[in-house]
């Protein structure tokens, strides 16, 4: 007999509560658990580490311990000459290029293996093939390499004046890109009574899924393919970029993503060492891995984040932004990265720095920075972080200069929900909402007027601090935004295939890759909403491009409104298949039946899917010639009505306590109020929500990979770059509006970057909030107790 306790009552409870709720709902708005997270819970999930093959070998690479040296040689250990690999052994592979179409774009060429030059710490020289990784790592210690160490490039405002070194000799400056944009600045800018300027700056940040990166490559000779299971969010980009450094059609590609531990951007590039790895399996004969390493991770792969603002806001005296001029540098590292190229953060600045607030005039310069670092990515959130952070300082300190109240200031500048659609001065193209409403929304969460009562009241060293962020995300962004940037992913048609099975049973194959998104459970709520059948009879396949339509893959807030909407798009084609048979063995008109809740339906009388599906595969005598003689599988492209991207957007409220005695940072309070349009799983949203809002706090008060003047990064392990965990969660309070968009299927908007977007700006506005009667501001990111501190003692002494 079961020994029963309370927890027991309480698991078989929400048990059966959840078997209520999915018998009642299931599909669009209904908090579905997710279908996915039976397999991890059992410890079945299949990563890449679990993957192994017969006469698989480990590979290990050598990697670059300076951040700027010419090779003068490298020497293979006596005796393993044939199992370690340089770049001239690696004969017809071609280096992987990023480029961009926009003007001015300088293009680099990223080794698979360095040959002439190395470019940052960690870049791959060789790689080495053993039995086990320890053996393999045994043999790259062996390999000696003969560097002419060069000077480092560490600093990205240094590395644009004239006269540094080069990065890229030929170039003859460090700029991957310059962007300008004028929206009638002068003009707006003049006469203004009130002007202010704040330089800021955020660290560079590692970005650190939970599984890194891996991939195992195999040559499949009966098939004349070469199959790599590789750990990536988008498979197909994947694949045409490895097809071209190899040299392969891409037919004699496939590449398989199985499950995917995070991936947050870090995982959105064609990777040197999954090019390495399908060399190797090629011409060795045998199944090759690697598995990523935290050390490799945060040392020698991709970074993120670190931009530099300069920045001047023209006001009135009713706190009204009339203009803002800004200048912004992103350290975009040595290498353009495949696909999104080093020009995408500094470049997306300049056309989403003014975010939802209103002004007459805008300019901005933005620079793309080679140095020596690893190159960048796009991060959960991409630049809308960085700029959230800087509009936001503005705010406030628009408001310091007015005497006016931060929300106040806010609430007069904020686009209005009369406007919507609304065209802000960038021509982003807001597709509904009410911002300010949002806003006071957060504000009632949180309690403002209490708050306030006790930071009046608050004595001795602990200072209470409340800060404001509102911003919006762009997501699911289509070919008519990213035509114009030349880079070798732009979308068209997201494409879905759905069959039935002869038992009724439904089957979908998307392009996507679900990395913890509940991907697999959102894409069945969708297709439950379209034809009614029971969830746990729908499967999703994704992440194989030997099975799936087409997809530049999951990135960008795109997978609910693209995918979602090709799923719908699919399923109301498959019910149009269904209709004519299901009217057979009615025995009435096609136009006299409906395709809903599982059935067809005519009237009392209906038949099941499934029923239609047994008759189609199984006893087609019964039906007369040429009835669905296209089958009961169809492959259906969506684009949204207006593919210019949803916008979602959110208000984010941060109290904190700072101790000037330690600099040490409470979060006290937090909420949010985000506006994702419809959500189809309001419990994955609110997972997705609460995980980036750990990644911003992240970004405001822990990740630094500070890097010294010889380029040497200054974290190997994660005890030396600090992640926040549970316990340096604040309580949050989170609300949703749920305003549709009327461009998509179900009104549905791209949401799963937002939550790491207003933390960084909330919490350091909170932050300079409390110490600002004692004279401090703290300009740059993350702000650290020693920050704290540093800034008091100055001010102390200023004060002296």
């Amino acid at each position: 007999m079961p020994c029963w306790n309370n927890d027991n009552i309480y698991k078989e409870l929400m048990i059966q509560v959840q078997a209520d709720l999915v018998r009642e709902k299931s599909g669009v708005g209904a908090s579905v658990l997710r279908k996915e997270d039976d397999r991890y819970m059992r410890g079945q999930g299949e990563f890449i580490a679990d993957i192994k093959r017969p006469a698989m070998q480990e590979l290990a690479f050598v990697r670059s311990p300076v951040a700027h040296a010419f090779i003068r040689g490298v020497k293979k250990p006596a005796g393993y000459e044939d199992r370690v690999f340089i770049a001239a052994d690696l004969v017809g592979v071609s280096p992987i290029t990023a480029i961009s179409a926009l003007p001015g774009f300088k293009r680099s060429s990223q080794p698979i293996l360095a040959t002439d030059k190395i470019c940052h710490v960690g870049e791959p020289i060789a790689v080495c093939v053993a039995q086990t990784r320890a053996e393999a790592e045994d043999i790259a210690a062996l390999v000696e390499l003969d560097l002419e160490e060069l000077p480092a490039i560490v600093d990205m405002r240094a590395a644009l004046q004239p006269g540094s070194l080069l990065v890229h000799e030929p170039w003859g400056d460090n700029v991957f890109l310059e962007t300008s944009v004028d929206h009638g600045f002068a003009a707006a800018a003049s006469g203004a009574p009130i002007i202010i300027s704040k330089h800021l700056r955020t660290a560079r940040q590692c970005m650190s899924p939970m599984e890194g990166r891996g991939v195992v490559a195999m040559w499949e000779p009966r098939l004349e393919q070469l199959v790599l299971h590789t750990s990536t969010q988008m498979p197909h980009i994947v694949r045409s970029g490895l097809s071209e450094c190899l040299g392969l059609p891409e037919d004699m590609v496939r590449i398989i993503a199985p499950d995917v531990g995070g991936g947050f951007g870090y995982k959105g590039i064609l990777l040197g060492e999954e090019v390495c790895a399908g060399y190797l399996a090629r011409h060795l004969g045998h199944p090759v891995r690697w598995i990523e390493d935290r050390r490799e991770q945060l040392t020698g792969n991709a970074n993120c984040r670190e931009h530099d603002y300069e920045l001047t806001a023209y006001a009135d005296h009713d706190g009204m932004l009339l203009a803002l001029d800004a200048r912004a540098i992103v350290d975009a590292g040595a290498y353009s990265l495949y696909p999104f190229s080093a020009c995408l953060e500094a470049a997306q600045i300049a056309s989403i720095l003014p975010g939802p607030y209103r002004m007459n005039g805008y300019r901005c310069i933005t620079w793309s920075a080679a140095t020596n670092k690893p190159g960048i990515l796009p991060y959960r959130g991409v630049a809308r972080a960085g700029v959230c952070y800087a509009m936001e300082v503005i705010m406030d300190a628009i408001a310091q200069e007015t005497g006016l109240p931060p929300e106040e200031v806010r609430l007069r500048n904020l686009v209005l929900p009369s406007m919507m659609p609304f065209d802000n001065i960038t021509n982003k193209h807001f597709d509904s909402g009410d911002y300010p409403e949002a806003l006071r929304r957060a504000l009632n969460a949180i309690d403002m007027p209490a708050w306030r009562a006790r930071q009046a009241a608050a004595t001795g060293t602990v200072k209470i601090g409340i800060g404001l962020a509102v911003f919006c995300e762009q997501g699911a962004h289509g070919t008519s935004v990213y035509a114009g940037w030349g880079i070798p992913m732009v979308p068209g048609f997201e494409q879905a295939s759905a069959r039935l099975t002869a038992d009724g049973g439904l089957e979908l194959r998307v392009g996507i890759q679900s990395h913890g998104q509940g991907l697999e459970t959102t894409l069945a709520q969708v297709a439950h909403e379209s034809l009614g059948l029971p969830i746990e009879r729908i499967k999703i396949t994704h992440g194989d491009t030997g099975l799936t339509p087409y997809s530049t893959g999951t990135w960008g807030s795109r997978c609910m409104v693209m995918a979602g909407g090709a799923v719908a798009t699919a399923c109301q084609d498959l019910a149009a298949r269904i209709a004519p048979i299901g009217a057979h063995l009615l025995q009435v008109a096609t136009d006299d039946v409906t395709v809903a809740h599982g059935y067809v339906s005519t009237g009392s009388r209906h038949v099941s899917i499934a029923e239609v599906a047994r008759t189609w595969y199984r006893r087609p005598q019964d039906l007369p010639d040429g009835i669905a003689h296209g089958g009961l599988e169809v492959t259906a492209g969506y684009k949204a009505k207006r593919d210019s991207g949803t916008f979602s957007y959110a208000a984010h409220a941060a109290v904190v306590s700072v101790d000037t005695e330690t600099g040490d940072i409470a979060l006290l309070d937090y909420a949010i109020c985000e506006d994702g349009g419809t959500l189809v799983n309001p419990m994955i949203v609110d997972g997705q929500l609460i995980g980036g809002i750990a990644q911003g706090i992240g970004t405001a008060l822990y990740e630094a990979m500070r890097f010294d003047d010889n380029g040497q990064p200054s974290a190997s392990t994660l005890a030396d770059y600090t992640l926040p965990g549970a316990t340096e969660m604040p309580r949050l309070r989170i609300e949703h509006m749920a305003t549709p968009s009327p461009y998509t299927v179900f009104g549905q908007k791209g949401i799963g970057e937002g939550g790491a977007i207003g933390p960084p700006a909330a919490i350091a506005n909170a932050v300079n909030d409390a110490l600002r009667p004692l004279g401090v501001e703290l300009s740059a990111l993350p702000i650290t107790p020693h920050m704290v501190m540093s800034a008091l003692l100055r001010a102390r002494r200023d004060t002296a």
